[in-house]
């Protein structure tokens, strides 16, 4: 594509029927990625999104760029195949929290540590959408559904606080009702070489709908959202009443400015090697009466596995023609005969 014509949202629109349900977080998310790419200047032939299977998984339909629809849980995977063998293309990686942290727990962690350049965006509803309200790994203990009629017994994953203890090197979260931290985060994350993960808070107004609102609302927000801006304390609340500490044991909690001494309050360090800080800020989101964290959590650099990769093929291959049969038979054979 010519890159000298400056595109637009609409040259990211594919011809598809956007389908999902009248009100559903999706869109808002669809729409911030579908504004942000042109802002990257990116190419159209040049960028895939990869999804498994749910909700969130129709992405790739509504992007004019390549795509594909894969696997429940797998999109992890594959995509780690197509970032290895096509370091030139963008992959991004669409995903549900269902689809993500259950069948694709695996796949995802393991892409996560081993550091591959993808923008994986999972999008967490707390519930089973496509499937018509089930409790999902990130659904709350008591969640009372059509697969939980007593209230679930499990306890949740924090989707933050997983990717930080698989050593990911880019971690953040948003919400699908401010599309401009949206595309913040999301850029952010495009722009780290490795494996990006953002989690978004998204609406599912049929089977779980207000699941946020006690934290994204817009009478709430002032003072449940923390906005985690590096460099700077982390200090919030509608007239900035309100600020992170760290206790003696190394946990975040929320503390009123005027009674703590400034230098108690904690200056955010996204870029902090050790994860503990950041992990510490991602278990204060523990339910919809906590204040939550919003932004970049971590932001760290480390060689990327495709890179890695690459290098490890230059190295052999440096060392001259191998010799496949003597390769083969370099180690100890017998002979089977017959008897």
């Amino acid at each position: 594509m010519d890159q000298t014509v400056a595109l637009t949202r609409k040259d990211f629109q594919s011809d598809q029927e956007v389908r999902w349900c009248p009100g559903c977080g999706d869109y808002s998310i669809l729409a911030a990625v579908q504004f942000l790419l042109p802002e990257l200047g990116v190419d159209p032939d040049e960028t895939v999104f990869i999804s498994g299977i749910g909700c969130a998984a129709r992405f790739p339909y509504y992007m004019n760029t390549y795509g594909m629809h894969s696997i429940h849980g797998r999109a992890p995977a594959i995509a780690t195949g197509v970032a290895v063998a096509r370091p030139d293309l963008d992959v991004w990686v669409v995903s549900g929290d269902g689809d993500a942290l259950s069948i694709g727990g695996n796949h995802l962690i393991h892409a996560l540590r081993r550091n591959v350049n993808l923008t994986i965006l999972l999008f967490n509803n707390q519930i089973y959408g496509l499937t018509k309200g089930q409790y999902s790994p990130t659904s709350e203990v008591g969640k009372v559904t059509k697969s939980t009629p007593f209230g679930s017994i499990d306890q949740p994953f924090n989707p933050v606080s997983l990717a930080l203890g698989a050593e990911a090197t880019f971690v953040a979260r948003t919400h699908d009702m401010d599309r401009k931290h949206m595309m913040e985060m999301f850029k952010r994350a495009n722009e780290h070489r490795g494996a990006s993960l953002v989690e978004v808070y998204q609406n599912c107004n049929v089977f779980n709908d207000g699941a946020f609102t006690p934290i994204t609302g817009k009478d709430n927000r002032d003072n449940m959202l923390i906005n985690l801006v590096h460099g700077e304390p982390i200090i919030f609340g509608a007239d900035g009443q309100l600020c992170v500490v760290l206790n003696e044991f190394g946990e975040a909690s929320v503390a009123t400015t005027s009674e703590v001494d400034a230098g108690a309050i904690l200056v955010h360090d996204e870029s902090r090697p050790d994860p503990s800080v950041a992990f510490s800020l991602s278990r204060m989101s523990s339910g919809p009466s906590s204040p939550t964290p919003m932004g970049v959590f971590r932001s760290v650099s480390r060689p990327d596995y495709g890179s890695q990769v690459d290098q490890q093929i230059l190295d052999a291959q440096s060392k001259g023609a191998a010799d496949v049969n003597a390769l083969l038979r370099n180690a100890a054979t017998w002979t089977v005969e017959a008897s």
